[in-house]
């Protein structure tokens, strides 16, 4: 079991000279994130393909205990929403890109739809099938990549389990149907937080919960107070042993399956008024178990 907090991407205008230090040079900034929180969410995948170069980078300034969530495309999930077999070419170059090089520092692939996008569930059971499962599947996948990946690479070695967290924002997801199909193919269902008109759940249908915070007062902004940190402590304790919080919403029916432990990752989107990556330090203080980051 582990538990890891972090921030949704780490390159922001406005956290200069408040969180990172006055006349930080940008190049440093990453560094200087982990040095303070174990997990960050990559958001540059999620708007154009990332150069190996990039992915290699990345890698190489973080600390060997440090995880990224990588986010998926918008370019499959906000404008090919998988109606047809465009897709897979399209997740094909996102894999080749050089994502995998990430080795051992690659957590959950965060894939986020946008509010307009409606359940289907023929188009979203497509999308699942899609996932490779693991490191050989996503090797198998990229080799279908097409001449839109200038440099490619997938060159891996052994077989890694990936994980995939799905997050939905349109009502038709209130739908018994969908958390059993994301508990079939071993999806994690996002615990979104956000004051937005997005459907919340905590259906738990992996073995570890993906959480994404997204501003206690405003969308993206407003800093959790020490009670709101104390409630989601809780249920990160609860979820992390195996549990349910007793007050847990749920799309589908009854609790989930006793677990023995299960990992969380919990990440910080408050970051419009610089609230991100304090909340996530003060959260990670009030839940036993979490990873420090580690120092280097």
């Amino acid at each position: 079991m582990t538990v890891r907090i972090g921030i949704s991407g780490w390159r922001y205008a406005g956290w200069r000279g408040v969180f990172y230090p006055a006349k930080l040079p940008q190049r440093c900034e990453l560094f200087h994130a982990s040095q303070h929180v174990d997990t960050i969410e990559i958001n540059g995948s999620h708007y154009s393909l990332q150069s190996i170069e990039s992915w290699q980078a990345w890698h190489d300034t973080v600390a060997g205990n440090f995880v990224f969530a990588v986010k998926g495309p918008r370019y499959l999930t906000h404008q090919l929403r998988f109606r047809d077999e465009k897709a897979i070419p399209a997740m094909a170059n996102f894999y080749a890109s050089g994502v995998l090089a990430l080795r051992r520092k690659l957590g959950p692939f965060l894939w986020q739809f946008p509010p307009n996008f409606m359940f289907d569930a023929e188009r979203f059971d497509r999308f699942l099938s899609l996932l490779p499962k693991n490191t050989r599947e996503a090797r198998a996948l990229a080799a279908q990549h097409d001449t839109r990946v200038e440099s490619p690479w997938y060159r891996t070695t052994g077989n890694s389990r990936l994980r995939h967290a799905v997050e939905v924002r349109h009502d038709s997801f209130r739908n018994a149907e969908f958390p059993a199909m994301l508990r079939e193919h071993r999806v994690a269902l996002v615990v979104s937080h956000a004051i937005a008109d997005w459907p919340y759940a905590e259906d738990v249908t992996s073995d570890f919960i993906y959480m994404r915070l997204h501003g206690a007062d405003t969308l993206y902004g407003g800093s959790y107070s020490d009670v709101a940190l104390d409630r989601w402590a809780a249920r990160i304790h609860a979820w992390s042993q195996g549990k349910e919080p007793p007050d847990a919403i749920r799309i589908g029916p009854g609790p989930a399956r006793t677990a023995t432990r299960r990992d969380v990752f919990c990440y910080f989107d408050n970051d419009k008024k610089v609230h991100a990556p304090f909340d996530a330090q003060r959260l990670r203080q009030r839940v036993p178990g979490t990873v420090l980051p580690a120092k280097r």
